[in-house]
């Protein structure tokens, strides 16, 4: 099975940030999160699409009959509780404690700590950590139609770029596709490295991913006649740009 297909992959992901993937479904994709940075970077948009959600949702009042519903359901065979003594106000704060509508309350409180915690773990540093999984700089880039041509990753403190084409380069002959950092403070652009027309490749890095895409708001290809040097910028207008972002 291709997980990597647009509306598979957006599904998978969708439903591994909400934590609705059977146990063995989840561990399939697991295993394709350890090898594509595409995967990955599908979960994290769900993940925070879920997480503004889950903050800009107002607070409810259930209704009285959602109350009454919900004692139904969790104590329509249980007896009801005796009466407690008139002479002892100790009893009646434990019968008041242990009636439906606090343990009905109780449950409701614990199910909705449940749902912010899957949505959002890191407010009770209950991060999940995956070995296979470590911190990176992930760009994406299209092309003129807006469809996914080149995944490049790296490693946060690495010095290699793993380029992957999604769909062929044309390159003209004589020519390549020079990969460029565009910073997000407008500096000009700078070259990473040459993007093969076929296949994945691994690019040498100049000094770490941390220093050098901190500051990198996007990755773009320009076809250029040689390979770019230090100070160069592209000769002419891009064929394939896309945003960088950073995973952990």
């Amino acid at each position: 099975m291709n997980y990597l297909l647009p509306e598979r992959l957006d599904r998978l992901a969708r439903e591994h940030a909400l934590g609705t993937l059977s146990p063995r479904a989840r561990r399939r994709f697991d295993r394709v999160l350890q090898q594509s940075p595409a995967a990955m970077l599908a979960v994290g948009v769900w993940q925070r699409r879920l997480a503004q959600l889950s903050t800009h949702m107002p607070p409810m009042q259930p209704r009285e009959s959602v109350w009454r519903a919900l004692e139904q359901r969790l104590f329509a065979g249980a007896p009801a509780p005796a009466a407690p003594p008139s002479r002892s106000s100790a009893w009646s704060w434990l019968g008041a404690l242990l009636s439906g509508r606090s343990l009905g309350g109780a449950l409701a409180g614990v199910l909705l700590c449940v749902l912010v915690l899957r949505l959002q773990p890191g407010l009770a540093d209950l991060e999940p950590q995956r070995d296979g999984l470590p911190p990176s700089y992930v760009g994406l880039l299209l092309d003129g139609a807006g469809k996914p041509a080149v995944l490049a990753s790296s490693r946060r403190h690495g010095r290699q770029l793993t380029v992957k084409l999604l769909q062929p380069l044309a390159v003209p002959a004589g020519q390549v596709a020079q990969l460029w950092a565009l910073p997000a403070d407008g500096s000009p652009p700078f070259p990473v490295g040459v993007v093969p027309a076929t296949g994945p490749a691994t690019l040498a890095l100049t000094d770490s991913s941390e220093k050098l895409f901190f500051k990198v708001s996007q990755l773009a290809v320009s076809v250029e006649p040689a390979a770019a040097k230090p100070g160069d910028t592209p000769s002419g207008a891009f064929v394939l740009q896309g945003h960088c972002v950073k995973l952990w």
